[in-house]
């Protein structure tokens, strides 16, 4: 038996059911009370799991209730995120919500028909829905309906016939741990289950020929996956229920092989404004966290993308010049910095980092800081557009700071001005990147602010001046179109990432 539902059996109703995340629970008790026909019809070793938010909560919800079903949902705050098109499926709905006292993510899937078949391609109904529903029972610890054990062991192998195939790209990558999920589970139910009443059940819903076979399936070797005839056998019965006919099958579940390998390399690597799995409901958002250096951006961006990152489509887009992952256009000068530096023992006044005088920028400095501005305004120039783009394609973009033009100088705004000797053409080179900023708003600003001692602690390299400076700077900040909300960062970060999270579930 797997540990979770070790766990599971071994707790007492109320210590189980004081772990279950308080929006489930609640979702769980509209369903009953509005009399909802519903039952949890995956394996009951997982059902603790999805209550707890470790994993997905599948269930399946009578046709003539599917509406109703979906009402309480929208009413307890979750939201209905479509996948792609080429991972959709019009019987499952995947509603997504936000448990505010843990913070976690609920994911609970909505099927309206019962349907199997390979990880990209679900291409088999079983048309069982009301025979399974009026079995089902309560769950003798949990408040959840699930299948009846019978009719559970049934599915099992029916599942595991259709499912455990080395031509699905994501069972072949997972299929040690798929192989051991099913034998555990085949195991725990053979050793409580008749092996009579479950060949009565395959009888009725397969038919006589199947009914040994199947029973065999569940008390005898070999493994399922290993079972060739009855998996033919099976897939014959199904196969005046498929979706798609063998051809159009492999076509598209190669198409979606495809797409889901370039989505993995851009959710890992390029990060480009292209969703892959799963959209943000009515379009994407902007997320933009702003603050000065020291003020925790980074820990929040970081906290955003991999909080929503699991469920849905999710880029960062670092604004900055600093540590973060620079553009093409930027990154060969970055390069460089290290060998300009040792040639300014001091840098001018406006400076925020290093040895700071009371100087003017020089000349020489200036022209390499319009260099290091042109580029960086070409970049700024090119990650809105990109940001935007993404937001438009359904992703949520998380922004570690933003471009503005409401204060040259700093805090990502107009650099030019500060220095001399620059040709006004090239002033307004960079104005209209930063005026492209105004234009295209964030959804949300996350203001991250803190005292000057707590950020000189963190930066001891950043000039004190500047610090109160670019701190008293922050509140001016209004981003004209965004909705603009400001968090104490110098409490504890779990309260900080409480109120983020809070505020960004709020704009989804």
């Amino acid at each position: 038996m797997r540990q979770d539902a070790l766990h599971r059996t071994d707790l007492t109703g109320s210590t189980a059911e004081s772990a279950i995340l308080p929006l489930n629970l609640m979702v769980l008790n509209d369903f009953d009370r509005r009399d909802i026909t519903y039952f949890y019809w995956k394996s009951s070793n997982r059902i603790y799991r999805g209550l707890t938010g470790d994993g997905d909560l599948d269930l399946l919800v009578a046709k003539q209730d599917q509406h109703r079903a979906q009402a309480i949902l929208l009413e307890r705050g979750l939201k209905l995120f479509p996948a792609v098109a080429y991972r959709d499926h019009p019987s499952v709905l995947s509603y997504l919500g936000h448990d505010e006292p843990s913070g976690r993510i609920v994911h609970l899937h909505l099927h309206v028909r019962l349907v199997a078949g390979a990880s990209l391609l679900k291409n088999y109904h079983l048309p069982w829905e009301e025979a399974l529903a009026k079995r089902a029972i309560a769950h003798p610890e949990l408040p959840i309906r699930i299948l009846e054990p019978v009719d559970e062991a049934l599915l099992l192998i029916v599942r595991g016939c259709l499912e455990l195939r080395r031509s699905d790209p994501v069972v072949l990558r997972n299929w040690q741990a798929m192989t051991r999920k099913f034998a555990l589970d085949r195991t725990e139910l053979a050793g409580r289950i008749p092996r009579a009443a479950l060949r009565r059940r395959a009888a009725e819903l397969l038919g006589g020929d199947l009914a040994d076979m199947v029973a065999n399936a569940l008390y005898c070797q070999p493994a399922l996956e290993h079972q060739h005839h009855l998996r033919r056998r099976i897939r014959m019965h199904f196969a005046p229920h498929r979706i798609y006919n063998d051809l159009e099958a492999g076509l598209r579940s190669l198409t979606r092989a495809t797409h889901l390998v370039a989505g993995y390399l851009n959710k890992r690597f390029l990060w480009a404004p292209r969703p892959w799995s799963r959209r943000a409901p009515g379009g994407g958002h902007v997320v933009a966290v702003i603050g000065v250096d020291g003020s925790g951006k980074s820990t929040i961006v970081a906290t955003i993308r991999q909080w929503l990152g699991e469920e849905m489509d999710v880029i960062p887009i670092y604004f900055g010049t600093g540590a973060g992952r620079p553009s093409l256009v930027l990154w060969p000068l970055k390069l460089m910095v290290p060998l300009v530096t040792p040639l300014f023992k001091t840098k001018p006044r406006g400076s925020s980092h290093g040895k700071i005088s009371d100087r003017p920028p020089s000349r020489v400095y200036s022209a390499l800081m319009a260099i290091w501005a042109t580029a960086t305004a070409i970049e700024k120039r090119s990650k809105l557009t990109a940001a935007h783009r993404g937001a438009r394609r359904g992703l949520v973009v998380v922004t570690d700071r933003y471009p503005q033009n409401e204060i040259a100088g700093f805090n990502e705004g107009p650099l030019m001005p500060r220095l001399i000797g620059i040709p006004l053409w090239l002033r307004r080179f960079e104005a209209k990147a930063y005026s492209l900023a105004e234009r295209l708003p964030p959804d949300i600003v996350i203001k991250l602010v803190v005292p000057p001692e707590v950020c000189a602690k963190r930066e001891p390299d950043m000039d004190p001046a500047v610090i109160t400076q670019r701190i008293a700077a922050i509140p001016r900040l209004a981003f004209s179109g965004a909705r603009v909300v400001s968090i104490d960062a110098q409490q504890p970060l779990t309260d900080v990432i409480r109120a983020v999270k809070k505020e960004v579930w709020r704009i989804l």
